[in-house]
């Protein structure tokens, strides 16, 4: 296949050409998973979400409106199924301790609750500090969280983070401050408890 932009690809995608959706997976899959892990913070739900991202793609081709960019959609798209995610994520843990207390014989054991951080390349030594990181994000308001996702971790400029959101680029501006100084207060918050 002769080499075609993302707007073309799109447009073969609508019509159902394999080789252009594989394409499509090839340029983008890797910012997919890293941005669903962002939100996620495990490498299967990642994984899946990146792969109802695609087949959300794949159905939703013929309706691309070819004034957007393809990169923004596809991050509207993920952003929007972490989200969805996210959602059910919580509202599942919050009656995740029905079938436990049923239960006679239960291990309260916290190793077992213990999320999986690994992430691609991360270093053994860092992943505590990691880990504090990413419980501090996650505690920020949804649209501050997903205003510091996209410029800090996709470096994405403001100007298409506010396109994916669908605020203006001062109002990105605004929220990427606001979560600066949240998590500076947080993560305050956590260094002095543990260096009591």
């Amino acid at each position: 296949m002769k080499f075609l932009d993302d707007k073309d690809l799109i447009n073969k995608i609508a019509k159902a050409d394999r080789k252009a959706f594989a394409t499509l997976y090839m340029l983008f899959k890797d910012r997919v998973f890293t941005t669903a892990f962002s939100y996620l913070r495990l490498t299967e739900d990642a994984e899946e979400l990146t792969q109802d991202v695609f087949v959300e793609i794949s159905r939703s081709a013929k309706f691309f409106d070819v004034r957007s960019s393809v990169s923004t959609w596809i991050y509207k798209i993920t952003v929007n199924k972490s989200l969805d995610k996210l959602r059910y994520i919580r509202a599942k843990k919050r009656f995740s301790f029905l079938p436990s207390m049923l239960k006679e014989d239960r291990d309260d054991s916290l190793k077992n609750n213990i999320p999986d951080t690994t992430h691609h390349g991360l270093e053994a030594d860092k992943k505590e500090s990691l880990a504090i990181l990413l419980a501090a994000i996650d505690r920020l308001p949804a649209n501050q969280k997903t205003a510091l996702i996209l410029t800090q971790l996709e470096y994405l400029k403001g100007k298409e983070a506010a396109e994916i959101m669908g605020v203006s680029a001062k109002a990105i501006e605004g929220l990427i401050q606001r979560a600066k100084s949240n998590l500076r207060k947080e993560l305050e918050k956590i260094y002095n408890r543990q260096g009591k």
